[in-house]
């Protein structure tokens, strides 16, 4: 299985953001100079991960993104569907009933397709793991264990260029 490259995208972004201050966001030019990608190919990520309600999107001049939650309620599975879609990647085209058994017909495969189910359970147990997994397990993973330069590195950049929201810009991010 490939997943594309904008999930480790959406996945680093994600738990950058989740670093920040209440209600401070970073904008997408920063983000993408953080991880070396086009402004324009990470917009693309970020605006699917604020359609599925693990962003929010802070418009003007001083906007940019931030969690629409804790890191304790997204999950790895979340972000993945959010870029790649709910569809599994395993998808049987039933090519058993091709070629010479395609004369025999429906009643020759009354059972649904051994690989398929073979298939499906995989990816169930994939996307367990991708539920158990926070991001805000990834944070403390990261901070934990990755060398200290470079998550010295990775806060001094965040702090540079997070900008701090001292309002309310809209409704759809008022406190309720």
């Amino acid at each position: 299985m490939k997943l594309g490259e904008g999930v480790e995208a959406a996945i680093h972004c994600t738990a950058t953001l989740a670093g920040l201050p209440d209600k401070a966001v970073l904008s997408a030019a920063s983000l993408a100079e953080y991880f070396g990608l086009s402004a324009s190919y990470l917009v693309k990520h970020l605006k699917a991960l604020v359609a599925q309600g693990i962003l929010v999107s802070v418009p003007g001049p001083n906007g940019g993104y931030r969690l629409k939650g804790t890191p304790e309620e997204i999950t790895l599975l979340d972000i993945v569907l959010a870029v790649e879609g709910r569809e599994p990647a395993f998808r049987c085209q039933e090519i058993r009933r091709n070629g010479p058994c395609a004369e025999l017909g429906d009643s020759a495969f009354p059972a649904p397709c051994g690989i398929n189910r073979a298939m499906l359970k995989a990816e169930q147990a994939y996307r367990a793991v991708l539920a158990e997994t926070r991001i805000s397990d990834l944070v403390r993973e990261f901070r934990a264990k990755d060398d200290p330069r470079v998550v010295e590195q990775g806060l001094s950049f965040v702090e540079r260029h997070q900008r701090p929201q001292s309002r309310v810009r809209n409704p759809e991010e008022q406190e309720t």
